[in-house]
């Protein structure tokens, strides 16, 4: 995909500040430090549309991009570990979850995992619930440039098994190398295109 424009547009915490629902939308979402922002930046060709840090825990609102004029990508707070209160960490649940159960917009989410780590009880409730409100999932693995291709394959497919899916559906990525960018980019817009 081409890139013309990739705005910041809101950050939200309740419904009422979400933009309208007349386009499609992308959902990013993942741990906490888990490679999301850095993601989101390369493929928008953006070095700092996202904000990223070394601090888990830094998106702590639903933040929406315009991309081309054309669909949201909507990055989410990260779940799991983050340094932040746990009254504001205690928010987030019923805030992405609200989010996720009711946005009609909302095409695929882009479950983002670090292919160094095995998927926790975090990562598999979070499928069971989208697979139970039917949300495509668009299963992507970060920082594929820490490991050998050896090693690549091996963790995708120890990740795959732990996932029960097939390794052909997960989507290994670097933000570093790009590896991944353009499958990914592949997969985001078959999902935007099925409502335009």
């Amino acid at each position: 995909m081409i890139i013309k424009s990739a705005d910041f547009v809101t950050s939200a915490v309740r419904p009422e500040q979400y933009p309208e629902t007349r386009l499609p939308e992308i959902a990013f979402a993942g741990r906490s430090n888990v490679g999301k922002s850095s993601l989101i930046n390369t493929l928008l060709n953006r070095k700092r549309l996202v904000k990223t840090s070394s601090t888990p825990g830094r998106t702590q609102l639903i933040n929406f991009f315009i991309i081309n004029k054309a669909f949201y990508c909507v990055d989410l707070p990260g779940y799991g570990y983050a340094r932040v209160p746990a009254s504001v960490r205690k928010k987030w649940g019923p805030m992405i979850e609200h989010y996720l159960k009711e946005r009609t917009s909302l095409q695929a989410v882009t479950l983002i995992m670090d292919i160094r780590r095995t998927p926790r009880a975090e990562e598999l409730n979070f499928i069971d619930w989208l697979h139970l409100y039917r949300i495509p999932i668009i299963p992507v693995l970060t920082k594929a440039d820490k490991l050998s291709k050896t090693r690549q394959n091996k963790q995708a497919q120890l990740i795959a098994s732990a996932l029960e899916t097939d390794r052909e559906q997960l989507t290994l990525f670097s933000a570093k190398t790009r590896q991944g960018k353009d499958r990914l980019w592949d997969l985001v817009e078959k999902q935007v295109s099925r409502v335009e």
